[in-house]
């Protein structure tokens, strides 16, 4: 059970394109967005989706396969831990973000699919 202390796993629609940055160690990182829907009825029976949006992180080898593979709007699986982190914004507020660095990335989708490329 001790692997099971941070683990998280979603499936949900990209929201963005990938912002790719390449490291000066020779590593690359990913950053993207992805978006999960549940669906519920309301009390008066009517549905109602809730949408939730996720921050994701990926590095090395997943960040290669996100940058070829990925896109705006393709379904995603992924698995990966929980991360926060705060930051300080040039006018001297403090920001917290928290994030999934992922472990493990399933394609559901293929970048260009449909396209005219």
């Amino acid at each position: 059970m001790s692997t099971l202390k941070n683990k998280v796993q979603l499936i949900g629609n990209v929201g963005n394109e990938p912002e790719i940055t390449n490291l000066e160690s020779g590593k690359k990182v990913a950053k993207f967005s992805i978006a999960t829907n549940e669906s519920y009825k309301d009390s008066k029976g009517e549905k109602v989706t809730n949408t939730q949006w996720h921050n994701i992180v990926a590095w090395g080898k997943i960040a290669e396969i996100v940058e070829k593979y990925v896109g705006k709007g393709k379904e995603v699986a992924l698995e990966g831990k929980l991360t926060s982190r705060s930051y300080e914004t040039k006018e001297g507020e403090k920001r917290y973000v928290t994030e999934v660095v992922v472990d493990e990335i399933l394609l559901l989708g293929i970048k260009g699919e449909n396209a005219t490329e």
